[in-house]
């Protein structure tokens, strides 16, 4: 006779019907206690008489679901994992598997196939890591070979920390938080990817790569700002160089990226404020723990190499970011001021540098020299030591004669700067 092997739960209602039977008990009691009708209890006392104990083997038990997947197909999914996704979340495997694969399946799906073999998400919690850990001990104990208790002690991997959260600003363009991370973005090497994101929708509202954390890069995504959405509120940012005022050992005052930086701001009416504690701007925190996750992955997949090469991929990826992880922006909830013109902002976002005439009635500029010239285009001659500023425009390749309104003129940059160096709170 064969042996009838029923789970905890078809063996509880098998007892209850069994005693019901047996006893010519009370069937609403044994209703009550299984959870089910009086019509329920009649179903199985009939086909307990009829089948016996097996009358509460569930029908699918031992059948396999119709949209299973194959060994063969859990054995690819495995496979492209390891080989293009290694360093993905598992949510973020399902989008490039059906993106590149042709393979839809969903997260909790994929999730059981990788734990079964022991591959844990680059962003597994602390208790799912000892619960894992906890259960390879156990088969590492029961091993048969030392190669198989090798291969199992290796799988387990480090536990990672992560930060809380904070309430969200309450508009739209209320607060960006602004800052660079460091990491191999693309290709060989490390880039900086200075970024902006907005606090109250969670929007990417610029990213820009450059070699190193540099007013160039944080000039751009500014640029991106202005151009995409306008003049927003405030920056909250790192207290360095670029942000915070530091004197410096030089007198060049292209040197001086803090003052470069926040006269832009000033111009623009854009608060700047810096914290050291990065808890503090934990949504840009989150969000570069985010893209160290994809956007890598991302760029290799494209093939990327070049940094000019990724900064065109992020035309792209900003839209992807903000369709995937921001919120809906509501622009009646807005404090963004409309864009400039493409002139001002040009003039606004510049570089500005303090030279001196020489003799040959010229000024040297990034180991170039040059002439000074009017408006007709005739040179004017100025005496040996006349002193004058300057300014390289966001896009240099645009010609512009400064007019006399010109932001960056000479007695309102030097005052500010001047302020500045003596610590004085200065309004323009």
């Amino acid at each position: 006779m064969r042996k009838v092997e029923l789970s905890m739960n078809e063996q509880e209602k098998y007892e209850v019907i069994k005693s019901l039977v047996d006893n010519d008990g009370n069937k609403f009691r044994a209703a009550i206690k299984l959870g089910c009708t009086i019509r329920q209890v009649n179903r199985m006392i009939v086909k307990y008489k009829k089948e016996g104990k097996s009358a509460f083997i569930h029908g699918n038990k031992g059948r396999k679901p119709a949209h299973a997947l194959s060994e063969k197909e859990i054995l690819d999914i495995i496979t492209i994992y390891n080989n293009k996704y290694w360093d993905a979340t598992f949510s973020h495997a399902c989008e490039l598997l059906e993106a590149h694969d042709g393979i839809k399946i969903s997260s909790t799906t994929l999730t059981n196939i990788l734990y079964e073999e022991f591959i844990l998400s680059p962003i597994s919690t602390r208790k799912t890591k000892q619960r894992i850990k906890k259960k390879l001990k156990e088969l590492s104990k029961n091993a048969k070979s030392k190669k198989e208790k090798e291969h199992l002690e290796t799988s387990i991997v480090a536990i990672e920390d992560s930060h809380s959260r904070r309430p969200r600003c309450a508009y739209f363009g209320e607060m960006q938080q602004m800052d660079a991370s460091v990491h191999e973005w693309f290709g060989e090497g490390k880039h900086h990817l200075h970024i902006s994101i907005d606090d109250s929708t969670g929007n990417l509202t610029g990213a820009y790569f450059d070699k190193q954390e540099t007013l160039n890069g944080y000039y751009n995504v500014l640029h991106q700002i202005l151009n995409t959405h306008g003049i927003p509120a405030m920056f909250y940012t790192d207290k360095r160089t670029v942000f915070e005022y530091k004197r410096l050992n030089t007198n060049k005052v292209e040197k001086d990226t803090f003052t470069q930086f926040g006269y832009a701001c000033n111009q623009l009416d854009i608060e700047i404020k810096t914290t050291s504690m990065a808890q503090a701007k934990g949504r840009v925190e989150r969000a570069f723990q985010t893209l160290q996750q994809r956007l890598p992955i991302e760029l290799r997949l494209a093939g990327i190499s070049t940094i000019d090469e990724a900064n065109v991929f992020l035309n792209s990826y900003i839209k992807k970011y903000n369709d995937k992880f921001a919120l809906p922006i509501n622009y009646n909830k807005s404090v963004f001021i409309p864009q400039p013109n493409s002139e001002t902002i040009n003039n606004t976002l510049a570089v500005i540098a303090e030279r001196t005439i020489d003799s040959g009635h010229c000024i040297r500029f990034n180991k170039e020299y040059y002439k000074t010239m009017d408006s007709r285009g005739l040179q004017v001659h100025y005496l040996k030591g006349t002193k004058g500023l300057v300014i390289k425009t966001f896009d240099p390749r645009k010609r512009n004669i400064p007019s006399p309104k010109h932001p960056w003129r000479s007695e309102s940059f030097l005052k500010y700067r001047y302020h500045k160096l003596n610590n004085e709170i200065f309004t323009l």
